[in-house]
């Protein structure tokens, strides 16, 4: 196995790391591990929230964007797979080749796949089952990341141990609904005992708020925070700054607890990173 603890995180957009793992991969950073995130695209059909803001090149601006965030997050710069943003509503990408609705799941996992290869991670993060939100961008990045871990378990080094999926609860599901998200949280939230992993990341606030900032495209006053009153925004800080919870997707080592102390928690070699 790499004896350099790796912690690999798959998301499709840039800004998808800052709300949903941003805390736990500083706290991780800061720990020894190395940390490479993957983002599928650049974000090229994002919308642009700034008022009066015209960027000539939504792509490369969304790709400084995350280079920013990651090192308000004090991780390494991000590895990007090439796809393009599908879009939503009147932004969809429907006849772009490249756009993740359009591409090949099996051809994203040739690319994970390889990627694994080479950085040798221990442990995996990626989106849930409904992809957070349902975005098909982030569903496609669900299947992708699931089927490289499943198919990597005959490495040398044996492959990475864990996969981990965000996991919503039913409050968090509830916040995100009131936001304006179209979706049911008895759906796209999880019970408590689906939890695997609560990560207290609030001493990671300024670095998570940082990162968000960086994604300033995104962020403005026509944004879904962009449009929250204080108290909205203040209970929807309070979420995404404490706590980072995670699910199992898969394991190929024995969980020692349940639930578990850490991402690493019970990895040979690695538990003292959760200790």
């Amino acid at each position: 196995m790499n004896s350099t603890p790796t912690l690999l995180a798959v998301y499709a957009h840039p800004d998808d790391e800052a709300f949903s793992v941003g805390g736990t991969l500083t706290h991780y950073a800061r720990r020894g591990v190395k940390v490479v995130l993957a983002c599928a695209t650049r974000g090229e059909a994002g919308k642009i929230t700034v008022p009066g803001m015209t960027v000539d090149d939504l792509g490369q601006q969304r790709e400084q964007e995350l280079r920013a965030a990651c090192q308000a997050l004090e991780i390494p710069e991000p590895v990007f797979l090439d796809y393009h943003d599908s879009g939503r509503y009147e932004r969809t990408r429907l006849d772009d080749p490249k756009a993740m609705m359009n591409v090949n799941v099996f051809d994203v996992e040739t690319k994970l796949r390889a990627l694994i290869t080479e950085v040798k991670p221990q442990v995996m993060v990626t989106f849930d089952p409904h992809g957070g939100y349902g975005h098909i961008d982030h569903l496609q990045i669900h299947r992708a990341t699931l089927a490289a871990f499943f198919s990597t378990g005959h490495l040398p080094d044996g492959g990475p141990q864990r996969l981990y999926y965000n996991a919503l609860t039913i409050q968090a599901a509830e916040g995100i609904a009131r936001m304006g998200q179209n979706l049911s949280p008895e759906i796209y939230g999880v019970s408590d005992s689906t939890i695997a992993v609560r990560m207290n990341v609030s001493a990671y606030a300024a670095n998570k708020k940082a990162a968000l900032a960086a994604h300033g495209t995104q962020m403005g006053e026509t944004s879904l925070m962009g449009r929250m009153t204080p108290e909205e925004r203040e209970q929807m800080e309070t979420r995404l700054l404490g706590v980072e919870s995670f699910s199992i997707g898969g394991t190929r080592t024995p969980l020692t607890r349940y639930p578990l102390r850490g991402l690493f928690d019970g990895l040979p070699e690695f538990e003292h990173l959760d200790a």
